[in-house]
């Protein structure tokens, strides 16, 4: 079974993003830097680190902004930026990895004339866009639903799933383990559609 898109397209898309997260771990990685040095501001490594800090601001203000309104020093803003963007770009690359992978699936079963693996990669797509909605409740958890937006469209879509999870596993202090379970759950069901539909 020809897989273009995850064979081909793929590693081109994957060098570019990660390519462009080293560029933007390295520029964390300065801010860090000056963040703790602090360099004459007019010799020519205090105007490169002015540079710096004014190119990344607008990445690591939000960051900042979070330890400060938990009384913990901000220096460190441009490590927990750089944490979140690692786990944005690995859960990004996934999902678009899962999306070649079904579009890809879909083709063949079309081409193959299988309605059984046809039906096999709809049932992978649908979870795997459950484990997209999960992914995106946890990033947005630090913001309010309402009912009208995108955000609580995703709630009342997971709620049925992550509540009966979370009454046998409550929440340990600040950790919902609850969300990790039911991924973990979804890709053993992953599995058992792909052995029992497409192998």
């Amino acid at each position: 079974m020809e897989m273009f898109l995850s064979s081909r397209v793929y590693p081109i898309i994957f060098m570019i993003v990660w390519g462009v997260f080293g560029i933007f771990a390295g520029m964390m990685l300065l801010r860090l830097i000056f963040n703790y040095s602090d360099p004459n501001p007019f010799g020519k490594v205090g105007r490169f680190g002015f540079k710096v800090r004014k190119a990344t601001e607008k990445w690591v203000y939000p960051a900042a902004r979070f330890l400060a309104s938990y009384g913990v020093n901000t220096r460190p803003a441009p490590l927990l930026t750089l944490f979140i963007a690692l786990v944005i770009t690995y859960f990004a690359m996934q999902i678009v990895g899962n999306t070649f992978y079904v579009i890809d699936g879909l083709t063949a079963g079309v081409i193959m004339g299988s309605p059984k693996i046809f039906i096999g990669f709809v049932l992978y797509g649908l979870l795997s866009v459950l484990v997209l909605f999960i992914f995106i409740r946890f990033i947005a958890s630090w913001f309010v639903f309402t009912q009208r937006t995108f955000l609580g469209f995703v709630q009342r879509v997971t709620d049925p799933i992550l509540i009966p999870v979370r009454r046998l596993i409550p929440p340990v202090g600040m950790f919902d383990l609850s969300a990790m379970i039911v991924l973990i759950l979804i890709g053993l069901l992953q599995s058992l559609v792909l052995r029992l539909f497409v192998s």
